[in-house]
């Protein structure tokens, strides 16, 4: 594979990536080389390259026959991927308030939330993006790889989640991760933990809330 290819090939995984996450291709659409090579612009290798590291990462799969199509992810699923996610993001949390190190990131972030509070509201591509940006943030302050890359597999997972179904949680959602990034930044790692349980608690709650009320 030359470096040109493999460029490609990443620059269609993350551009096809992006498209799941913010419901552009829905679960169960097929994922065509040719159809995505003329709508992203490339030949069909650098494609058939993204559509592996998709499959790899759970984003899609291969049906029946064969064929690749987006995956989708169960209320079950959500609920065991939310569960995990609280037992590892706290510990992260916690690690981050200890880590001492520079936080401009998360002043930025915690800027942007507020925004998000007080000025228009943003699209949810942007507030999703922002919203991940966070907890990787996060995760990267806590200093282990391995801890890093299984909250971001999951992160992206609990982002794959029919957003329908999910009751608007914009203005909590920021205040909640205005007190995460408060906690963190003042170096208090018990309020740290406690602040990201509440976070993905409530997230857990809005979503049981909903689908109770639904029917």
């Amino acid at each position: 594979m030359t470096e040109k290819s493999q460029t490609l090939g990443d620059s269609a995984f993350q551009r096809m990536k992006a498209m799941i996450l913010d419901g552009t291709l829905e679960p169960g659409t097929r994922l065509s080389e040719k159809k995505f090579a003329d709508r992203l612009g490339v030949s069909r290798t650098p494609v058939r390259e993204a559509i592996g590291q998709l499959v790899s990462q759970g984003l899609a799969k291969r049906n029946a026959g064969g064929a690749p199509v987006v995956s989708s992810v169960s209320l079950n699923e959500i609920m065991e991927i939310l569960h995990v996610r609280s037992l590892l993001e706290c510990e992260a949390a916690r690690k981050a308030a200890v880590s001492g190190r520079p936080t401009a990131e998360l002043v930025e972030i915690k800027s942007k939330m507020q925004g998000f509070i007080d000025g228009p509201r943003p699209s949810p591509a942007e507030h999703s993006a922002f919203d991940m940006r966070l907890h990787y943030a996060i995760a990267e302050m806590a200093g282990s790889k391995l801890l890093l890359e299984l909250i971001e597999r999951l992160k992206v997972k609990t982002g794959m989640y029919d957003q329908g179904s999910i009751p608007d949680r914009l203005i909590p959602g920021c205040e909640e991760h205005i007190a995460l990034i408060d906690a963190v930044v003042a170096q208090k790692p018990e309020e740290a933990g406690a602040a990201m349980k509440l976070h993905l608690s409530n997230v857990r709650e809005s979503i049981i809330s909903h689908i109770y009320h639904a029917f």
